[in-house]
């Protein structure tokens, strides 16, 4: 389908990417990498009047470390992040999952920063981000902060970032050395996307016992979310068949579960617990 007619801009930097949206009253939308506005424009549902191109933003773009964090322009793709030799160094499953985003073209020119922003549960980094707390600056006409990724996702497609506002950096906590990651996913057959998506993040002590563990869920609820009852279950205990199984039960707790012609919320729940206990079993009894 043709997108309904839209002015376009190219901002030169940030300060002009916010004036811009300003000036749009409304209208304007940021253009990044475009591979998830552009499908919302051809099928019109989404009809902006204005497109601001902050592509070429040199400030949105790079990765660093500092302390025990990376911090990720929002600009850099899903191929910078996992070629990126500070990323396959530091935080291993954020650069395998990069790897598994759409196909080649989406990884070459598809955005961190886009990707979250678009808040689509079924996309693979939601669930990453939330395993890895992560922290999102973003700077408006009244300055910079930062959102916490607990509160940024709100409904489908539906965030926390104020509308006039544009998405700086991602800020990814570095896990402890002495973890083990993994991201899994079933992917729909016809789409690619995740009807499950799940991060898991788990360090056994000295004692053998589980004393780090994060996981992150995306695709089978609204929104992507943190499993706080299956890191719960996890903590101190021995890292065995049984532990693992009555942590992965709890695995859809969190979550608004939701259901399409392709997996009711019932099938949604279950594979929700079978791809926790997958990922558990892969890092805690290989």
């Amino acid at each position: 389908m043709i997108p309904n007619a839209f002015d376009y801009v190219q901002a030169n930097s940030i300060e002009e990417a916010i004036q811009l949206m300003q000036e749009s009253e409304g209208e304007g939308k940021f253009l990044a990498g475009g591979h998830s506005l552009v499908p919302l424009m051809k099928f019109r549902l989404t009809n902006p009047g204005k497109l601001i191109d902050i592509s070429r933003i040199q400030e949105l773009k790079g990765i660093r470390k500092d302390g025990n964090r990376l911090i990720v322009g929002a600009l850099t793709t899903h191929k910078q992040l996992y070629q990126d030799a500070l990323v396959t160094e530091n935080i291993s499953v954020l650069a395998e999952t990069a790897r598994t985003i759409g196909d080649m073209q989406i990884r070459n020119r598809g955005t961190v920063g886009g990707n979250l922003a678009h808040a689509d549960s079924a996309a693979d980094l939601p669930g990453v981000a939330l395993a890895l707390e992560a922290l999102l600056e973003v700077q408006g006409e009244d300055g910079k902060e930062v959102i916490d990724i607990d509160g940024f996702f709100l409904g489908p497609l539906v965030t926390a970032l104020p509308e006039t506002s544009v998405l700086t950096s991602i800020s990814f906590l570095i896990p402890p050395t002495h973890t083990k990651s993994v991201y899994m996913k079933y992917a729909h057959p016809a789409s690619g996307y995740a009807v499950v998506g799940v991060c898991a993040i788990v360090g056994i002590g000295e004692d053998g016992r589980i004393d780090f563990a994060r996981v992150g869920i995306n695709g089978v609820a609204d929104v992507a979310y943190r499993a706080t009852s299956v890191e719960k279950a996890l903590l101190g205990e021995l890292p065995t068949e049984e532990t693992i199984k009555r942590a992965a039960a709890l695995a859809s707790n969190e979550g608004e579960i939701g259901n399409d012609l392709f997996a009711s919320d019932e099938y949604r729940r279950n594979i929700a617990a079978v791809y926790t206990e997958r990922a558990l079993a892969h890092i805690l009894l290989q």
